[in-house]
């Protein structure tokens, strides 16, 4: 890489946002420490969380004279708890509450009701009566910065009770109660499973005059199983070098040959599985995985929003084990995994990318002029006919990939300071010390602060090296499969 090349600003969607399981669990004070942990080190600037408007948050009943009555104390202590460690809301509008519904259809564990209203003028009222009551509380220049998206996966039939037509009606009456309060905010939708839907929601949206300020879907990297709460049928982590990517590529193209081209693109949801019992969550195998799919991703979709940041986490009901393969970057205990420092790494990349052609790297430069190197391998380790719960659970030595040379030229001469951190197998790997504990179900707090201590994402390494006249700048790192490394070159003090 030479340092002189700059290819642009670096596109950082990588860190627009990020998910969390339900808007209740966001008022347990182990998750907000967590969340302010993650914003620190991660740098996401939004949240995205389901049941927002489910009845434990106690938004929406009809009194015994037949009045609408709305509380929004609840959402009220979230909200400005996200606000207040800087992170805003990606607001997910779902689900049904349960005096507005028109059936009894739930889903999870804490009951999201699934079904549509029984009359959408009450729904379009609620949205709007609760976008008004945010403007009032936090100014309308904040409320504008936020996003508004309709449901979640609503060609679903967990997710959605209805139709797709009646999902639109929902969307319809839902995108003007927002812009009904304010002309500038952003709504959209449709938030499937799959990449699904998106040519028909832009398709309805034009033809019906229906608000549209950006579309979104979700993706994950697996190729066989389903939505399994418990990890009882097993899911497989698909060969396709693609995976995920091929996904956002197609949404790309597909908004591009729609009556609105230029339309934001959401990814709101995605990881490797959508199983909340796959231990590719776990494995150390899952941080270059993450790499891989956003270098991929990047310049086709304005976010990718990782799902979870937490493995407080309850869909299922809440978890009898320490690690279980939950969807988060961080355990239940504030454990991090090594997918935390894909995130964690992302973050202290500078704002400028370099022209690099190799695709498993970014270079940067920051502020200050200092350069970054960012590598990893992908290597699918997973055998045919094993699935991940049988595979990801044991402890995974990887096979050596020889040396990875990294060349710098253009930088000005003198000595530097080189920073090395690294994730990979048994670097910032919890997971592999906590098998080599013996797995066990629940955790003392010795072994906590054991776990702890294996994971701090703190340099594996720091030198200082010279760089003669040529401007020159050589060295190389022992790889072995799915190895990460972050390299930071800064003038030596």
């Amino acid at each position: 890489v030479d340092v002189t090349q700059v290819q642009g600003k670096l596109d950082r969607m990588f860190n627009l946002s990020v998910g969390a399981g339900r808007a209740n669990e966001g008022l347990r004070a182990d998750w907000q420490q967590q969340l302010a942990e993650i914003r620190r080190d991660a740098g996401f600037r939004y949240i995205r969380l389901h049941g927002l408007l489910t009845d434990d948050m106690g938004v929406y009943k009809i009194d015994a004279q037949g009045k609408e009555q709305y509380n929004f104390q609840y959402i009220d202590s979230l909200f400005d708890y996200l606000l207040s460690i800087g992170i805003k809301p990606f607001v997910e509008l779902g689900f049904m509450p349960n005096a507005m519904a028109s059936g009894t259809k739930t889903i999870f564990w804490w009951r999201g009701n699934v079904t549509p209203p029984r009359d959408y003028g009450q729904w379009e009222r609620l949205i709007e009566a609760l976008t008004r009551h945010w403007t009032e509380r936090y100014g309308r220049d904040e409320v504008a910065s936020w996003y508004f998206e309709v449901w979640n996966e609503p060609n679903l039939d967990g997710f959605w009770a209805g139709t797709q037509d009646e999902y639109f009606k929902l969307y319809a009456h839902a995108a003007r109660a927002v812009k009904q309060v304010d002309p500038s905010y952003r709504v959209g939708g449709p938030a499937t499973a799959g990449a699904a839907w998106i040519p028909e929601m832009i398709a309805y949206a034009d033809k019906n005059k229906v608000p549209l300020d950006f579309v979104s879907t979700h993706s994950y990297g697996v190729s066989q199983g389903f939505l399994d709460e418990f990890g009882t049928t097993g899911t497989i982590l698909s060969r396709d070098d693609m995976a995920v990517a091929s996904d956002v590529l197609k949404n790309r193209k597909e908004i591009a040959a729609s009556s609105m081209p230029k339309l934001d693109l959401h990814y709101t949801e995605w990881s490797s599985s959508y199983t909340p019992a796959d231990p590719t969550h776990d494995s150390y195998h899952q941080a270059a995985y993450i790499l891989k799919k956003l270098k991929q991703s990047s310049g086709a979709v304005q976010s990718m929003s990782y799902w979870v940041f937490t493995d407080i986490f309850e869909e299922p009901g809440p978890r009898f084990e320490a690690f279980h393969g939950g969807f988060g970057l961080m355990n239940t205990q504030g454990i991090k995994k090594p997918a935390y420092f894909a995130y964690q790494f992302l973050n202290q990349l500078g704002h400028t990318e370099l022209k690099n052609a190799d695709k498993n790297s970014w270079a940067t430069l920051d502020d200050k002029g200092n350069a970054q190197v960012l590598l990893w391998d992908v290597t699918h380790t997973l055998p045919e006919k094993v699935n991940n719960q049988q595979f990801y659970i044991k402890d995974l030595p990887p096979k050596p990939k020889g040396q990875v040379a990294v060349a710098l030229r253009g930088l000005k001469p003198g000595a530097y300071a080189m920073t090395v951190s690294q994730v990979g197998y048994k670097q910032n790997d919890a997971f592999t010390a906590y098998i080599g504990m013996g797995s066990p179900k629940q955790l003392t707090r010795q072994q906590v602060a054991t776990l702890k201590a294996q994971a701090t994402g703190k340099p594996s390494q720091q030198k200082t090296v010279t760089v003669g006249s040529d401007g020159r700048l050589a060295t190389s790192l022992p790889l072995r499969e799915n190895d990460v490394y972050l390299l930071q070159f800064a003038p030596a003090k």
